[in-house]
């Protein structure tokens, strides 16, 4: 899912780069997009197949997890990668450090249909939202109830529940929650209470998990009976367990913006503006927003989506009832976070 523990493994899954062709042999230029590893099928057949065929583009593509993709370009600037889609502490991370190319927002004829907090994130992370998504609750109905996010401290839990890690996408989020049930927010205190209150939840966490295809077969081998989520990995797993169900606590989320940004060092200036304009489009972001693609939830205002084609996503009363998580706050306490966690929850 995104913002993932580094692995030996991880260089080995962006090694593999994959080629799509356009549909001429002679197309006129080119693009290497690094984007996430989940759905690359649907991602392929939905974005980066049409785009390059619209475009007279060859696009190569990089998938692998947000965090890791991040390290590797941080490292190695001349990587070839014109666009990198990342997770919002990813892109806050990647701004910082002076990653990416100055965006001249003139250029995206689709930018002015964001909102006005997301054209803030754009100015401030010089890159571009593209969906936003949230975190919920998935469960076995046949094996727990659950109804709110303080249940998840309930001792008839103990054994039975996978959260995401605090390197994850998703895992600062976990540690705003924890943050909310002990009753002080994570940004007051540092997390010293939400730690606590992690420190009690402790015994119901079977796995902190850094990627959300994991979690399908803990469900199907009965390891775990609850999970917290993104809500981008929902159809993946009930895809895979068909009894499982999906909700948003009506006492709220947290929301994330998953964003695309022009590397500096990419000779593909014009084709990478394209290709960011292309994502903004409505045709394509009513595309993706589909069960059977990314799931993604739209940012251009002009997509519409009906009550079926919301589900499951950061859209409508969900996107209401959604906070936001101070990623520049997250990224100056983060490596001291990570450690705490580690003592706490994963040892």
């Amino acid at each position: 899912m995104r913002f993932k523990k580094i692995t030996t493994l991880a260089i080995g899954v962006l090694a593999s780069v994959s080629l799509l062709a356009a549909c001429s042999n002679s197309s006129s230029s080119n693009l290497t997009v690094s984007t996430f590893g989940l759905s690359t099928k649907q991602m392929r057949r939905d974005v980066l197949n049409p785009f390059a065929k619209k475009n007279d583009v060859k696009v190569k593509t990089q998938f692998g997890d947000s965090s890791t993709r991040l390290t590797q370009i941080e490292h190695n600037s001349n990587s070839g990668v014109d666009v990198v889609e990342l997770a919002q502490n990813n892109a806050v991370t990647g701004q910082k450090k002076g990653l990416f190319k100055k965006l001249d927002f003139s250029k995206l004829k689709n930018y002015k249909y964001l909102s006005a907090s997301e054209k803030k994130l754009a100015k401030e992370t010089n890159s571009i939202p593209y969906t936003v998504n949230s975190l919920g609750i998935i469960y076995n109905p046949k094996k727990v109830k659950i109804n709110d996010w303080k249940d998840l401290w309930s001792s008839k839990l103990k054994g039975k529940i996978a959260i995401p890690d605090i390197t994850t996408t998703f895992g600062p989020a976990m540690l705003y929650i924890a943050g909310d049930y002990a009753g002080t927010a994570v940004t007051k205190d540092g997390g010293t209470v939400a730690f606590k209150a992690l420190k009690q939840l402790k015994p119901n966490v079977v796995k902190t998990y850094t990627q959300s295809s994991d979690l399908s077969n803990m469900f199907k081998t009965g390891e775990i009976s609850v999970a917290v989520v993104g809500d981008y990995a929902v159809g993946m797993l009930q895809s895979t367990n068909k009894g499982l169900k999906y909700f948003v606590p009506n006492s709220g989320t947290y929301a994330n913006y998953d964003n695309v940004s022009i590397l500096k060092n990419s000779k593909n200036t014009e084709a990478a503006y394209k290709y960011i304009d292309y994502r903004l489009s409505k045709s394509v972001q009513k595309k993706v927003a589909g069960a059977n693609s990314l799931n993604n939830a739209p940012v251009n205002s002009q997509v519409k989506l009906s009550s079926e084609e919301a589900a499951n996503k950061t859209y409508g009363s969900v996107a209401k009832r959604a906070k936001t998580i101070n990623f520049f706050y997250v990224n100056n306490h983060i490596s001291k976070w990570i450690t705490k966690w580690n003592k706490i929850m994963n040892q």
